[in-house]
């Protein structure tokens, strides 16, 4: 997996140079984002409990750790505002992820307010929920501090696979009667993709009693096995990922609802949920990161260090990449395609230069090969497109993210990293 990542990186980069990532001492500031909006990310790592297949960032829940982190959090938003140098900056939206966010409810009002503070956010609020949160208690504080949207991490309604993933059962009956009493304007739920033995048939099923159950929105992720996770769940082959993947399209087209991104299906236009495809973006918690003009930061994974850096007054920045100009192309390409449109005219606003001039060939290339296609003025992705990044996906997520994270995993603050 590591030869075709490489290989592609070398072809669009022009080069041989790898991504480096240096150490950061935090006190460097991070880049300025004068005339961009970015959205806003929030990291909450505590979970009752730790799934096995899960990669992300999360500790078990403790209130006293939990306080004392929610406390650096204020203390990093604050330091992070002072750099962006405007009173009251433009921020596109607000989401909270984790972990399970909802075990800090009732101190999630007072960290929208901190960051309202300093950013008019512009396109809702939006927080993960685990399905043992989704009750009308919890909604209505959540409510209450300003989510507009939920996401709610099912993976799957189907006993089978619950166990498969070591997960409790879900009472959707309770989950209806909590989201009609408390009403959002999105409630999008997540399931897993590609798991084995599932079926076409398993994902209708589990889509359309997300639908039951108040869902507007339904995010199908394909299946990662990580080095560094305790599960080991066979992977399904690709052909058969193909075909599934097909013919669950096929069940949203016939329900009419609309694709707006690689792995997302929605009611309507108006029922969006997404974390990704954002050109820039502030990170804040352990683990969070920030994307800007020219530079990724990254948090250390450590809920200790970074509560101690804060607490000396510097940033828990990890790690830094500096762009060349060419790698945040790349980069910029890579997740605006995810929402599967990819306007000409934005590229050649974000980057003062054409697309087509800089990666015509590849995206000849790519039409060629039946992955895209062009019409006034956006590339669109086809069927077979929306399978490939898919495919392709897993390639880039072991070879870089896995190894990343599996880094960070063990040393708060690496010295280096070479992707």
């Amino acid at each position: 997996m590591g030869i075709l990542t490489t290989l592609t990186r070398m072809w669009l980069l022009r080069s041989f140079r790898p991504f480096t990532f240096q150490a950061d001492s935090g006190e460097c500031p991070p880049e300025a984002m004068e005339g961009m909006t970015p959205g806003l990310y929030v990291h909450i790592p505590f979970c009752r409990t730790l799934c096995n297949f899960c990669p992300y960032c999360k500790v078990r829940y403790s209130r006293e750790l939990c306080e004392r982190y929610l406390q650096a959090l204020h203390q990093e938003i604050e330091l992070v505002a002072k750099v962006q140098g405007t009173s009251r900056q433009r921020a596109s939206s607000l989401y909270f992820g984790g972990g399970s966010p909802a075990l800090a409810a009732e101190h999630l009002g007072g960290l929208i307010t901190t960051l309202q503070s300093h950013f008019d956010i512009t396109d809702g609020i939006g927080l993960e929920l685990h399905p043992d949160d989704v009750t009308v208690p919890i909604l209505q504080t959540l409510k209450a501090a300003g989510v507009t949207r939920v996401s709610i991490g099912i993976q799957s309604f189907q006993e089978k696979f619950q166990r498969l993933l070591g997960r409790k059962p879900v009472n959707p009956q309770a989950m209806a009667h909590a989201l009609q009493c408390v009403p959002f304007e999105t409630v999008s739920m997540d399931f897993i993709f590609a798991l084995p033995g599932q079926t076409a048939e398993d994902l209708r099923r589990d889509a359309e009693q997300a639908f039951d159950c108040g869902a507007n929105h339904v995010a199908i992720y394909p299946f990662i096995q990580f080095s560094f996770t305790e599960s080991r769940t066979p992977i399904m082959p690709k052909a058969a990922k193909r075909r599934l993947l097909d013919e669950v399209t096929d069940f949203f087209s016939a329900t009419g609802c609309h694709r707006d991104s690689i792995w997302t299906f929605a009611r309507n236009e108006g029922h969006r949920y997404s974390s990704m495809s954002r050109d820039n973006f502030l990170g804040f918690g352990c683990s969070a990161t920030t994307l800007s003009r020219h530079q990724f930061r990254i948090n250390t994974f450590s809920v200790e260090e970074y509560c101690r850096r804060l607490d000396e007054g510097r940033l828990p920045t990890s790690l830094r990449l500096d762009f060349t100009v060419r790698q945040r192309m790349v980069y910029w390409i890579f997740w605006k395609i995810y929402t599967t449109r990819l306007p000409l005219v934005e590229f050649e606003q974000f980057f003062g230069v054409p697309l087509m001039r800089v990666f015509g060939r590849e995206i000849q290339l790519a039409k060629w090969l039946g992955f895209v296609t062009e019409a006034d003025g956006i590339l669109q992705l086809t069927r077979k497109g929306v399978f490939y990044f898919h495919h392709y996906e897993n390639y880039y997520t072991l070879a870089y993210i896995d190894k990343m994270w599996g880094l960070m995993r063990e040393t708060p603050f690496p010295q280096r990293l070479t992707l």
